[in-house]
């Protein structure tokens, strides 16, 4: 009984990344659901974006494995295609992350607020 339990909780400590993806998903999810500060949820998208890195970076490991360089003998390599991947993902949403502020000053200036409550009720005003 007691070597079942320490297999499931080595099993459970020894995915601790996963874990941390799951938990940085939640929080960056809650984040832009709910708050209503536009740049509050531009962080939040940035949460959820860096567990997403962080999901694919742990899936593109190998443990054990080496870059893919030609060597003598069998080697075990592990697939760069994950990590390349995200680095363009980083440089989008970096560039993404700026359009969002960018547009959040528009909003700034054109509504005097980045609330998304009061943004709406200010809209619903101006409807004839």
């Amino acid at each position: 009984m007691t070597g079942a339990r320490n297999e499931a909780v080595d099993a459970i400590l020894g995915h601790y990344n996963y874990w941390i993806v799951i938990a940085l998903m939640m929080v960056g999810l809650y984040t832009v659901a709910a708050s209503g500060n536009l740049v509050k949820k531009v962080i939040g998208l940035n949460i959820f974006q860096a567990s997403v890195f962080l999901f694919f970076i742990s899936v593109g490991k190998v443990s054990g494995g080496t870059a893919p360089i030609v060597a003598e003998g069998w080697t075990l390599y592990s697939n760069p295609l994950p990590h390349v991947l995200i680095l363009t993902a980083i440089v989008v949403g970096v560039a993404t992350t700026a359009v969002g502020l960018a547009l959040v000053v528009r909003i700034n200036r054109s509504y005097e607020t980045i609330e998304d409550d009061e943004i709406r009720r200010s809209d619903l005003r101006d409807l004839p």
